[in-house]
């Protein structure tokens, strides 16, 4: 994708400048970026799909981003949006692990902390020990997580730990997981995991299987087998997705699987931490055409001085490749 000639020499100096700035004020995140995706970004006027990304962990501050990375604050922001979809019941919430009530941790339920990725530990009859849990969940209300790849909509979130029921996901029949990307209220494509049978599919926007592997499962083998009970699983949450999303430029919504119904999962801003990949071209391509970044926080606002240059730069170049 290439920007038309209708740009100004001054929009293209001022993008310049920014790119330069940008790169100069956030070095290890662009060689990060370089050394997970081999080239070198463009943060001022993104054009791809890692790019643009990047833009948003160092230029788009949206404080909605802030509520929807909360896992706690997530989970009420998706009832008001969506309130058809079950919820997973929180049954205690806190700031000690070690409050958590004994007699919770003696069914299952998972114990959770809401300011980070990965942090769960799945509980079941009493294991693991209410000490292990105290010393990890301990550890997590210590980190700051997502500095090392700038998610800065993480560090604001006031860190909790909290239980939440166990479901029964339907890995090995149906999935467990399913990943909408929305991009102003428009579907780009449908990420479906079994993460019990290390399987996964994509889909569009009609719930029609896509060719191609996602980072978590590459391999071709690893294709997840399509049943009437997916399928209809994938269309309750393409029929969902948008309007949790609302207008938001870009975002991905996530859903747990069990046998009967969907539940509503976590909302990601940052979808694999800006570096996620697809062995399929088309689908970066699809969200390169749909993520309107105009249609960001940031351009939305007014701004003065050397940033409202900036966006209004950034606004020109919008409109000459829309």
């Amino acid at each position: 994708m290439t920007a038309k000639a209708d740009i100004s020499w001054t929009d293209r100096a001022i993008l310049s400048v920014a790119r330069l700035w940008l790169t100069l004020r956030h070095p290890a995140l662009v060689v990060r970026f370089f050394m997970k995706l081999g080239y070198l970004p463009n943060p001022a006027a993104p054009a791809r799909y890692h790019e643009m990304l990047l833009w948003r962990k160092l230029v788009d501050r949206n404080p909605l981003f802030v509520t929807l990375t909360d896992k706690l604050a997530a989970k009420a922001y998706i009832h008001d949006a969506c309130p058809e979809i079950a919820v997973p019941e929180t049954l205690w919430r806190g700031q000690d692990a070690a409050d958590i009530p004994a007699d919770l941790l003696a069914g299952a339920v998972v114990v959770k902390a809401n300011h980070g990725s990965a942090m769960n530990i799945f509980v079941r009859d009493g294991e693991p020990d209410h000490a292990a849990i105290m010393r990890k969940a301990s550890r997590w209300l210590r980190k700051r997580y997502g500095r090392r790849d700038g998610e800065w909509a993480y560090w604001p979130v006031v860190p909790t730990v909290f239980v939440e029921e166990r479901l029964t996901l339907s890995g090995g029949t149906i999935a467990t997981d399913i990943k909408v990307h929305v991009c102003s209220g428009v579907i780009s494509h449908v990420w479906v995991e079994d993460k019990h049978a290390e399987r996964s599919l994509l889909f569009d926007r009609q719930a029609t299987p896509l060719p191609g592997r996602d980072p978590d499962y590459p391999r071709e083998d690893q294709a997840l087998p399509v049943n009437a009970r997916l399928i209809d699983h994938v269309r309750q949450a393409i029929s969902m997705a948008p309007g949790i999303a609302g207008d938001l430029d870009y975002i991905r919504i996530d859903f747990l699987v069990t046998d009967g119904s969907l539940y509503a999962g976590e909302i990601t801003a940052y979808s694999a931490a800006g570096y996620g990949t697809w062995t399929n071209p088309v689908i970066a391509e699809e969200i390169e055409r749909l993520w309107r970044i105009d249609q960001s926080a940031f351009l939305r606002r007014e701004h003065k001085g050397a940033v409202r240059l900036y966006a209004d730069a950034l606004r020109a170049r919008c409109r000459s490749r829309n």
